[in-house]
């Protein structure tokens, strides 16, 4: 097992990684780290603010991103290809501008959303302030919830860990 000096910015590395865009497994990362508070190798009171801020702080960079960088490589260029990601980029102006708020706290517990919904919102345009605070409704509400099921499944969760690693081997 990981000692919590190790488990702890593992954690933050691996949620905030995730957060950010990379290929990670953040959500595994506090399901494990629920798991392991359960059997007293880590804190649970410690685990959901690690997750949290690291949730947070992974989106909001990735926003800034998305805001500073994506959206002007998106709009890059010149001819067709250009002309379908300014449309592209206006649709994505108004979703946020309609579904901003809802469409960023819900996305913490969809996959493909969690990692690119806060890039998205960046290049949309979606004002920071309502990003700012869905971002952290969800941030926290999602690392709660996940570790608190790891926390709560126990080793049952160790079992389903094992289960999948097996099966995801055999398969690739």
């Amino acid at each position: 097992m990981l000692p919590a000096n190790v488990g702890y910015p593992a954690l933050a590395v691996l949620v905030g990684g995730e957060s950010l865009g990379l290929i990670l497994p953040g959500e595994t990362a506090i399901l494990a780290a629920g798991v392991l508070a359960r059997d007293g190798h880590l804190q649970i009171e410690l685990v959901i603010p690690v997750a949290a801020v690291a949730a947070i702080v992974g989106d909001n960079i990735g926003y800034l991103l998305g805001r500073r960088g994506a959206r002007q490589l998106l709009l890059l260029g010149r001819g067709p290809p250009r002309e379908h990601r300014a449309r592209l980029v206006r649709e994505g102006e108004r979703f946020f501008a309609r579904y901003g708020g809802r469409s960023v706290f819900l996305a913490r517990w969809v996959v493909v959303a969690r990692v690119t919904a806060p890039w998205l919102a960046g290049a949309s345009r979606m004002p920071i302030r309502p990003f700012f605070v869905w971002n952290a409704l969800g941030g926290i509400t999602w690392s709660a919830s996940v570790a608190l099921a790891g926390y709560a499944l126990g080793a049952a969760a160790s079992a389903i860990f094992a289960s999948t690693t097996v099966i995801l081997i055999l398969v690739l």
